[in-house]
């Protein structure tokens, strides 16, 4: 295996000032995307967010930069990452372009994760208050993999508060009701509630409550949901 020590540590310092951080090492040998040398990608390192840490900086960029943009924090995502991957010899991977990346399930391999009733992969510290922002693939072996939780919180959770607390009834033991939601949130009740403060049934979890987005985010978050 490559030395890379120095590689991940040189990632993490550079994401920390944007609230960023390595997120999941993954080994990918023979199952990871064709990179634009043509190689297929050994190593994926996560990036993302943990509760509200990445708010402050890119509310100062979309303040200065990012005022009247499309997806915001796409462009920002995109404009703290793609020139550290090259750094790094890397290639910049994000949830929102095409050809899409199985981010999902790199963070299910990765950190152990599940999906929640809400859909939202549910972190065992962080609760529903993490998200990946973007990835860096490459061609070789790339330090340790990360240790994969071994627990999901919601498999410990007898009263999946998370259920009852959707006005709009759109969590099930089937799932997600995409419309239901958008429909709900359309409406003045909507408007003066999950749009306003965030989902109430996000914030009904007790998990990672400490880690829970800061309004403004939420608010943010709330709003691109509904477009």
């Amino acid at each position: 295996m490559t030395d890379s020590s120095d590689t991940l540590e040189n990632i993490r310092a550079a994401l920390a000032p944007h609230g960023l951080f390595l997120r999941g090492v993954l080994h990918v040998d023979g199952e990871g995307p064709e990179m634009a040398s043509g190689h297929s990608a050994r190593t994926v390192v996560l990036i993302g967010n943990v509760g509200g840490s990445l708010w402050p900086a890119f509310s100062r960029w979309r303040d200065e930069k990012g005022v009247g943009l499309d997806h915001p924090l796409d462009v920002w995502s995109e404009a703290v990452i793609r020139p550290l991957a090259a750094s790094v010899s890397g290639e910049a991977w994000f949830p929102s372009e095409t050809p899409w990346k199985p981010f999902q399930q790199w963070a299910m391999r990765a950190e152990g994760l599940k999906a929640s009733p809400l859909g939202i992969l549910i972190h065992p510290v962080h609760g529903l208050w993490h998200g990946y922002r973007g990835a860096i693939g490459f061609s070789e072996r790339i330090g340790d993999a990360t240790v994969p939780f071994d627990h999901h919180p919601c498999d410990h959770c007898p009263d999946k508060s998370c259920m009852p607390a959707c006005p709009a009834g759109a969590i099930t033991s089937t799932g997600f009701g995409y419309a239901a939601c958008r429909g709900y949130l359309a409406s003045d009740e909507g408007q003066s509630g999950c749009m306003a403060a965030g989902c109430l049934s996000r914030a009904a979890c007790p998990v990672g409550a400490g880690s829970r987005y800061p309004v403004e985010q939420l608010r943010f978050h709330m709003q691109a949901l509904s477009l």
